[in-house]
């Protein structure tokens, strides 16, 4: 019988995570059974310590084996973590080497949520995809320049690796990962039991932009802030870098390397954010708000706000919003 490892490593880290992907495996087994074949996946915890904590002492688990009692296992899925990452990773080397060994023996990891950062501390990921909680985004590139990550995605799929999203996404995680390991089928009686939406891909319409302030560029910081001053008005990025005395390309260049974004993504970013929180706390029509955010041309706001957000602006409001004017 094939194997899947749920790791339970040491401190305080996100226990819905690990009980969630137990028992969503533990059903598409059951599912299997009742069908009348044969259980493909024995899944086990396992962790480096014979019982972790949680929450002040009021949950524990008692992992069902140690990591060095397995010479090899198919699938290993990484927990999401707490916040406070160089400790986790610092307690936690023996099971980072042992990642990186069963990877090297054939063995595909799926980390959920911010359990990408024991995953990137492995290495294993360096020059790969990999996506995590949008709103620890900034955190992971400043960690782990050499990882292409890309927070919209919901779920990254390459070279035996999978990583996903922020907070409960980790179900439609798990819900990929039935279809691939077990079927279609399975993976549907799943999201129906627990109720998960099938297929999502993105963690788009979750995000809140505030900015990459984590880097050390004073001047990229100072054009942000002016963006920011002016979102209602339409800005060139062209005028932007003259402003600061700076050649065009070599200010996208700079402000590329200090956020992540281009300094037109960035722009679009500000103004996007702006817009949503008008669409989820006023009764501005599309127009009015697209105006509030410097946009003249409805067709160009709405496919900019699509991009950044996957929705429409109408889709957005009425979703966010049920004061709304329809």
């Amino acid at each position: 019988m094939k194997q899947i490892t749920i790791l339970v490593p040491d401190g305080q880290n996100n226990l819905a995570s690990i009980i969630g992907c137990y028992q969503v495996l533990l059903k598409a087994n059951q599912y299997w059974k009742e069908k009348g074949r044969e259980v493909p996946y024995q899944v086990r915890l396992a962790g480096i310590s014979s019982e972790v904590t949680f929450y002040e002492d009021v949950f524990s688990v008692r992992p069902h084996t140690h990591i060095g009692n397995i010479r090899q296992t198919d699938l290993i899925i990484i927990p999401s973590l707490d916040h406070q990452y160089d400790r986790t990773v610092n307690n936690n080397g023996p099971l980072i080497q042992w990642l990186a060994a069963q990877y090297k023996q054939g063995a595909e990891i799926a980390s959920v949520c911010t359990g990408a950062f024991l995953l990137a501390a492995s290495g294993i990921l360096d020059g790969k995809t990999c996506s995590t909680h949008w709103i620890v985004a900034e955190q992971f590139r400043q960690r782990f320049p050499d990882i292409d990550l890309q927070p919209d995605r919901l779920i990254t799929d390459e070279s035996g690796i999978y990583t996903n999203g922020g907070a409960y996404s980790f179900l439609n995680l798990l819900l990929y990962l039935i279809e691939k390991k077990y079927d279609r089928p399975t993976a549907i009686y799943c999201a129906k039991v627990f109720q998960i939406e099938l297929d999502r891909q993105s963690q788009s319409p979750f995000m809140i932009f505030e900015g990459q302030k984590m880097h050390g560029d004073e001047l990229i910081q100072q054009a942000q802030a002016y963006i920011e001053a002016h979102l209602h008005e339409k800005i060139s990025v062209e005028a932007l870098s003259g402003r600061f005395a700076v050649g065009r390309r070599h200010f996208d260049r700079r402000f590329i390397k200090a956020t992540g974004n281009t300094p037109l993504e960035y722009l679009q970013r500000v103004k996007i954010e702006s817009a949503k929180k008008a669409f989820e706390t006023s009764r501005k029509n599309i127009n009015e708000v697209m105006y509030d955010v410097g946009y003249a041309d409805v067709k160009a706001f709405r496919e900019v706000f699509r991009k950044v957000t996957g929705m429409s602006p109408l889709e957005y409001r009425n979703k966010y919003n049920k004061e709304a004017v329809v």
